[in-house]
């Protein structure tokens, strides 16, 4: 027996999740139903759900705007940015 569930997602989320999906083998009511019996397994969400941090979230700003982002056309230059 089974249920049918109903979902709004945004459509770009679900067709990158849903080729990763097909790279796995796998259908998306088998994804949510994988991710359902994961819930019920360990009783609560099968991954941390955090807030970011202060440094994730300057970093995670500064990607917004590409400008600020640095960039590199050698790894030897981006080793030598790092300082390594």
């Amino acid at each position: 027996m089974s249920s049918t569930i109903s979902l709004h997602v945004d459509p770009d989320i679900q067709r990158s999740a849903e080729q990763i999906f097909e790279r796995l083998g796998l259908t998306a009511s088998e994804a949510v139903s994988l991710f359902y019996r994961q819930v019920q397994l360990q009783h609560g969400l099968p991954f941390p759900v955090e807030l970011p941090n202060e440094t994730t979230m300057k970093a995670l700003d500064e990607a917004q705007d590409r400008e600020k982002l640095a960039s590199f056309d050698t790894l030897d230059e981006l080793y030598e940015d790092l300082g390594i």
